[in-house]
């Protein structure tokens, strides 16, 4: 019997539809378990953030938030898969896109400075946190007129990322401080190079990877970021010495993956207990930066820690303490 040419054409745009909706996946969500054991796992990391995520010229990947991720597949295949290691794939993760990412099941899990907040909480679950951090500045370390500390910040251009959490702290804590927002990090640095700005202010960790990155050793140095003197913010207080800001990075994956969240967890204490987490801190960020935070850590009274403590969230819900008096 003669098939009808049109009936064909329609059959076959119809079988091209479906197979490329099968290459391209499904759009549910990940478990990361479900891949190790099926042998290849997509890791989200950032791919311009030396020390932390970056993307080599020869197309490897350096940097912490790797070797944590590695370290965690590796130590559940070698657990749970009876030593099988799967294939790593790694896929670029923008901050504003790693929510959606998860959600699309473009990802098994995301680790790139990945802070964990309730907002962020109720869309994705986060194992760890498996670093603290804090909110520092990066400086010029020939500046002429040198920044120590916020009251230094006076009168002086500061530069972070649209829409970063740095960002917004800036603007609500410190509007006598002229802000200048880029894109990227990447572009800050430049402008601390050629002197458009006094300073960029992230994530100490992030800052430490740029300081400690090979184009530009020795061209920069670090600040802690304290409140100088007692203060309310956002009618919270803020007592003298304490960080300006705190954050703690957590590993996000799907609300419909609890098992990997509580696997994961467990591979990162192992990470820490067995001493693999400081050596492949030191390694990317530098041994001097490292005991500098060892040590600013363990000085009496210090409000700053360094090793995380995994599974324990009960920072997304804590409140904070109220000025004294009702002041704002």
């Amino acid at each position: 019997m003669r098939m009808n040419p049109t009936l064909i054409c329609a059959a076959a745009i119809l079988a091209l539809v479906a197979a490329m909706t099968s290459a391209c996946g499904s759009t549910e969500p990940r478990s990361l378990m479900d891949s190790i054991r099926n042998g290849s796992v997509i890791l989200g990391t950032k791919f311009d953030q030396p020390g932390l995520g970056q993307r080599e010229p020869d197309k490897t990947f350096t940097g912490f938030d790797t070797d944590v991720s590695r370290y965690v597949v590796s130590y559940l295949a070698d657990r749970y898969n009876g030593g099988k290691q799967p294939k790593l794939h790694w896929k670029e993760t923008p901050s504003a896109q790693r929510e959606t990412l998860i959600d699309n099941g473009e990802v098994d899990m995301i680790a790139a400075t990945y802070s964990i907040n309730a907002a962020r909480s109720k869309k994705v679950s986060f194992a760890g946190p498996y670093l603290v951090t804090y909110q520092g500045l990066l400086v010029s370390a020939t500046d002429k007129h040198p920044i120590n500390g916020l009251d230094d910040l006076k009168g002086r251009k500061l530069c972070s990322v649209a829409g970063s959490t740095p960002a917004q702290n800036v603007k609500a804590q410190l509007p006598q401080v002229q802000l200048q927002e880029f894109d990227t990090y990447s572009l800050c640095v430049d402008a601390l190079r050629d002197g458009t700005v006094a300073a960029l202010t992230t994530d100490e960790t992030i800052l430490a990877g740029f300081a400690d990155f090979r184009q530009y050793k020795d061209k920069f140095r670090l600040v802690s970021l304290t409140y100088s003197h007692d203060a309310c913010v956002n009618k919270a207080f803020k007592k003298a010495g304490s960080p300006f800001s705190t954050e703690r990075y957590g590993i996000g994956m799907s609300k419909k993956d609890p098992d990997s969240v509580a696997k994961v967890n467990e591979a990162l204490n192992a990470m820490i207990s067995s001493g693999v987490w400081e050596q492949d801190l030191r390694k990317s960020l530098g041994n001097s930066t490292v005991d500098s935070w060892i040590a600013r850590a363990n000085a009496p009274g210090s409000g700053y820690k360094l090793f995380p403590t995994v599974g324990d969230l009960a920072f997304v819900n804590s409140k904070s303490t109220p000025c004294p008096g009702g002041a704002s």
